[in-house]
C-alpha cells in the first residue's frame, strides 16, 4: 500500500494511472520474494544434509539478488528506460522460475522450500504481467 502511495506522489508520471496498481504489486512481489528466498537459503543452511541443498541455496541467493534489483529499478520513476526494465523483468521471471523449480524438488521434505516456491511463482507471474504492461517497442534492439 505504501509503495503505491509513494509512486503516486512522484512529480513525474511515467506510468499511466491505471498501471500504478500493477507496478506497486510487482515491486511488492519482488521485495517479498527476495526476503523469502534469503530466508529459505538460510533455512537450507540449517538443515542436516546441507550438501543436498547446495543448488537450492545458490538459486535462492541469486533469485533474492535479482528480485531486489528488479524492485529497485521499478521503484525509480524518473526517466525509466523501458528496454532495460523489460530485460530486468525477464531475468527476474526466469530466476524465479528456476528457483521455484528447484525448491519444488525439496518441498515435500522442507516446508521453507514449499513457501519459497510459492513466492517465486507469484513473483514470476507479476513480472510477466509487468512486461506486458510496458510500452510497445521496449524490447531488445538488434
Amino acid at each position: 500500500m505504501r509503495t503505491q502511495e509513494m509512486l503516486q506522489t512522484h512529480p513525474r508520471k511515467p506510468v499511466a494511472q491505471d498501471m500504478f496498481n500493477d507496478l506497486a504489486a510487482c515491486i511488492t512481489a519482488c521485495v517479498e520474494c527476495a526476503d523469502v528466498c534469503t530466508s529459505c537459503a538460510d533455512a537450507c543452511l540449517g538443515e542436516q544434509n546441507v550438501q543436498m541443498l547446495t543448488r537450492c541455496i545458490r538459486l535462492n541467493l541469486d533469485c533474492a539478488d535479482i528480485c531486489q534489483t528488479t524492485a529497485r529499478l521499478l521503484t525509480r520513476q524518473t526517466e525509466p528506460e523501458p528496454q532495460l526494465l523489460r530485460i530486468q523483468l525477464e531475468a527476474c521471471a526466469i530466476s524465479c522460475r528456476m528457483c521455484a523449480e528447484e525448491c519444488e524438488k525439496h518441498a515435500e521434505m522442507h516446508k521453507h522450500c514449499r513457501i519459497c516456491a510459492t513466492a517465486c511463482r507469484s513473483c514470476e507471474q507479476m513480472c510477466r504481467q509487468m512486461i506486458k504492461s510496458l510500452p510497445a517497442g521496449a524490447g531488445l534492439s538488434h
